[in-house]
């Protein structure tokens, strides 16, 4: 266990690291054209010391519930376990039998370790999966993620179930049984990712992005107009998790306000993507299913916005967000001098999540 870091500093410090690779990794794509041996070289080497230190940072935490907050509940949770409490069928199942597991047979410490691992592993081998040549810049831009951080220490279950989705997801065109195995995996360790699974289900369907993007700008303004009504009615639906129609329904008389930051926020990868696809003629089923299942979460999302813990259902969408803005620059050539381009992106996209700590952390 790390205990020789301060906890009121340990997560700066993990904010101040990642601005610091940021920075090195832009240095790197400037300095080279991204055809040269030393970036694929590099690939290897930076992913993998990057994939150490974020497993012994993040896996190796002390345990506190007043700094990573639902990590002491599920600290609480492994005990009664180890005390005999028994599987809970109406929970997340495989979860609950992870958790019984381990509690039979390791530390509380252990546990953790191994939830980090579930946590961080998949999102560099689904990397690896979609960009053999340039996988530690999709490995970095997903860690870089305005809730990676957060997710990884405190919003537990729900960041494993979203990196298992991730995997899922680079083994589409890979291998289909891998594919429908890690989303199994993904809805037993959190049924909330019925969302996104549904999402990425009617994409086989309807292909038609610019319907898509209707679509999304609709949900804004039914949000707006019927915002309640679509509250009461997500919440009567449920997705078979009362822990999401309890979230929901205790926002229907919140009076919660619209968040436009937020939505603008949402809105950014939106306009990348048009750009990719639009503007620059990038074409591709795999990135349009994946665009096109982040517009579907992040609708729904939208819709019921001024619920309770708003933030939980955004991020339903939001695990995708790295995805939708990296993937077309790692997969194809579609800008002069793209390498420098690739950089640039990775540090504009960190610099919100770096910013976006500070201002909580101050105001």
């Amino acid at each position: 266990m790390i205990d020789f870091i301060p906890l009121e500093y340990y997560t700066e410090l993990y904010y101040q690291f990642i601005m610091v690779v940021c920075l090195f990794t832009l240095l790197h794509t400037y300095m080279l054209k991204g055809d040269e041996d030393l970036v694929y070289n590099f690939n290897n080497i930076a992913s993998s010391l990057l994939l150490i230190v974020l497993l012994l940072f993040i896996g190796l935490r002390p345990i506190s519930g007043k700094y990573f907050a639902d990590m002491g509940t599920y600290a609480e949770t492994f005990f009664q376990f180890q005390n005999g409490k028994e599987i809970s069928t109406e929970g997340d199942i495989f979860f609950e039998i992870f958790l019984k597991i381990s509690s039979s047979y390791l530390s509380v410490d252990a546990f953790f370790f191994i939830c980090a691992f579930i946590y961080i592993v998949p999102l560099l081998v689904a990397s690896k999966n979609w960009f053999p040549k340039y996988y530690f810049f999709s490995f970095l831009l997903l860690i870089t993620s305005l809730s990676f951080f957060a997710y990884g220490t405190n919003g537990i279950r729900n960041g494993m179930a979203t990196s298992l989705f991730i995997l899922a997801l680079s083994y589409a065109n890979i291998n289909r049984t891998k594919m429908v195995l890690f989303f199994l995996f993904s809805v037993s360790f959190h049924k909330s990712m019925m969302l996104p699974l549904l999402a990425y289900s009617v994409t086989y369907f309807f292909k038609d992005t610019v319907k898509y993007y209707a679509f999304w700008f609709i949900s804004i303004l039914l949000s707006l107009t019927m915002g309640s009504f679509w509250i009461m009615l997500f919440s009567s639906i449920g997705f078979g998790d009362d822990r999401f129609t309890n979230y929901v329904a205790a926002g229907s008389n919140s009076g919660t306000s619209f968040r436009f930051d937020f939505v603008l926020y949402s809105c950014a990868p939106l306009v990348l993507a048009y750009i990719y696809i639009f503007k620059r003629g990038f074409i591709s089923e795999e990135y349009n299913r994946l665009l096109h299942t982040y517009i579907v979460a992040n609708a729904f999302w939208i819709m019921i916005i001024r619920a309770s813990f708003s933030n939980r259902f955004a991020y339903l969408s939001w695990f995708l967000m790295a995805i939708i803005v990296g993937y077309p620059l790692l997969k194809e050539l579609i800008f002069e001098k793209q390498f420098k381009r690739v950089g640039l992106t990775v540090l504009f996209y960190y610099c919100f999540t770096f910013g976006m700590f500070y201002y909580y952390q101050f105001r």
